[in-house]
């Protein structure tokens, strides 16, 4: 990703986490990738002024604490973090979680294939949009 800042990951399951993390080497990703469980750690990353604010979050939705949707609703109506590019990353093909989803400002909504390679793919897709997207500080 030409773009130099981080990668912020909310994704509860260790090894989807893994896999995504893989696949961003793989793609020759070098952005450094931020990784936190749930939304309510998300959304501690994100206040926390130590931490540089995201280039893009890939979102899980189906966690526990704080899901994806909820966490959507809070980071969308905070004017701090509203800006940054969201694309969900789920397992979920449920119409009304990609309805809501995109009714929240989200950038993208992927399905997690189960292939690795389609993964790959996907993640090569993410690239591609945030690379071409123009971001603004």
């Amino acid at each position: 990703m030409k773009n130099t800042r981080s990668i912020l990951l909310v994704e509860d399951d260790i090894v989807d986490a893994m896999t995504v993390k893989r696949a961003l080497v793989d793609i020759k990703v070098t952005n450094t990738l931020h990784s936190v469980g749930n939304g309510e750690e998300a959304l501690e990353f994100l206040h926390n002024p130590e931490n540089q604010i995201p280039g893009i979050i890939l979102l899980d939705l189906n966690m526990p604490k704080m899901n994806g949707i909820e966490f959507l609703k809070v980071a969308k109506n905070d004017d701090s973090l509203k800006r940054i590019p969201v694309v969900v990353l789920t397992t979920s093909k449920e119409e009304q979680d990609k309805i809501e989803s995109f009714n929240l400002g989200v950038a993208g909504y992927m399905i997690k294939p189960v292939d690795y390679m389609q993964f790959v793919e996907t993640m090569r897709t993410i690239d591609l949009y945030w690379t071409l997207s123009e971001l603004s500080d």
